[in-house]
């Protein structure tokens, strides 16, 4: 198979695979913590609670996002022909800009913003780009 296509595959793969573990969490994150008398499907409705939530609501969010990039990042550099660390940063930078849509369409509290912007992209990225490196290499 020609780099190129691989590379291709990588993040698609990487993509698909860690916004389905994301979407895991976050259906875990409502039956574990439901809000009473919210629909998660109506976003306007969500938009104007979720500033009030307490932070247990916050966990199963955080979690979906970290683990969705790292997820996501492994199978891209696993899957990669070449530069798999690049290949799992860029789906760290896919993450990141979902995740700055998802907190202009739904703001939370300023707190969980920062932490889920600094913490669950790039960072996560790089870790499982390590991760799958280390896996290469045995």
């Amino acid at each position: 198979m020609k780099p190129l296509f691989r590379n291709i595959i990588a993040v698609i793969a990487g993509w698909l695979i860690g916004s389905t573990v994301n979407m895991g969490f976050i259906t875990l994150g409502h039956s574990i913590y439901p809000i009473e008398g919210l629909d998660p499907n109506d976003m306007e409705d969500f938009a104007q609670i979720m500033p009030t939530l307490d932070a247990q609501y916050f966990i199963f969010p955080f979690l979906a996002h970290a683990l969705g990039t790292l997820v996501g990042a492994i199978i891209a550099a696993l899957i990669a022909a070449n530069h798999k660390m690049k290949f799992a940063l860029v789906i760290g930078i896919l993450f990141l800009l979902g995740g700055i849509a998802i907190n202009i369409m739904l703001p939370g509290p300023l707190w969980f913003t920062a932490l889920d912007i600094i913490m669950a992209y790039i960072p996560m990225a790089f870790i499982g780009g390590k991760i799958a490196l280390n896996f290469a290499k045995k």
